[in-house]
């Protein structure tokens, strides 16, 4: 059987439909129709990804989204909206979706992104022992297990904020543009909305340089974009 998918909607014709091309494509499905059955199912069905709605009864998206990021709970997000609305965007993104995409929507289009997110989250366990780690001052990368460590101390990342700082680290002081970042990490055009990778990046600094003291990791070039470099220690 395949990974299983977590479908919140309040929308029968919507959950329907997606329960069947996700079947279809070979996944197991299961469904919530509230905020409150969604944090039920993600603790009882521990899906490999979660498609959620953002207008919901009870709870809405963006607090099952946040809840369950306070909780650590980094299950990779696909959020739907039927508002094309850059603050809904926006705010699901800071709070920690790893993905987003405005209703009407092709069923295949969610399919062909599910899969995209669930390979750039899969890594092989055996290869753990042995692969790769990139080391960075005190930044440490493990790009097979999907972990990062800053000063010995494990940081939680979503899984899209994990790839974007291995692109960074992968391109160590070198200057990205927002829009590459987001052709690399994303993998499909967001139509120049590079206030996603600010976020992103946002998000980054505040996990890695949470002691405000120490120097940064991550350098916005102004015009440019952003890099990742060691820390000079003079700084």
């Amino acid at each position: 059987m395949g990974k299983k998918i977590l479908v919140v909607d309040d929308e029968q014709p919507i959950v329907t439909l997606l329960s069947y091309n996700l079947e279809k494509a070979g996944f197991q499905v299961a469904v919530a129709y509230d905020g409150e059955e969604a944090l039920a199912k993600v603790a009882s069905e521990q899906p490999a990804l979660i498609i959620l709605d953002l207008m919901l009864p009870k709870l809405d998206g963006v607090e099952v989204c946040k809840r369950l990021r306070q909780q650590q709970i980094m299950t990779p997000i696909l959020m739907l909206t039927a508002r094309d609305d850059e603050f809904d965007k926006v705010l699901g993104l800071e709070l920690g979706a790893d993905d987003y995409m405005t209703k009407p929507f092709s069923p295949r289009e969610v399919v062909a992104r599910v899969k995209a997110i669930l390979r750039r989250t899969e890594f092989v366990p055996a290869a753990a022992e042995s692969g790769e780690r990139i080391v960075i001052g005190e930044l440490e990368i493990f790009p097979e297990r999907y972990e990062a460590a800053i000063s010995g101390k494990s940081l939680e990342l979503t899984p899209k904020e994990f790839e974007l700082l291995l692109h960074l680290a992968r391109h160590k002081g070198r200057v990205l543009t927002r829009d590459q970042l987001l052709s690399a990490v994303w993998n499909y055009d967001f139509a120049g909305d590079t206030r996603i990778v600010d976020v992103h990046i946002s998000h980054l600094r505040e996990k890695i340089e949470e002691d405000t003291k120490k120097p940064a990791y991550i350098k916005t070039v102004r015009g440019l974009g952003y890099k990742l470099e060691e820390p000079k220690r003079h700084e």
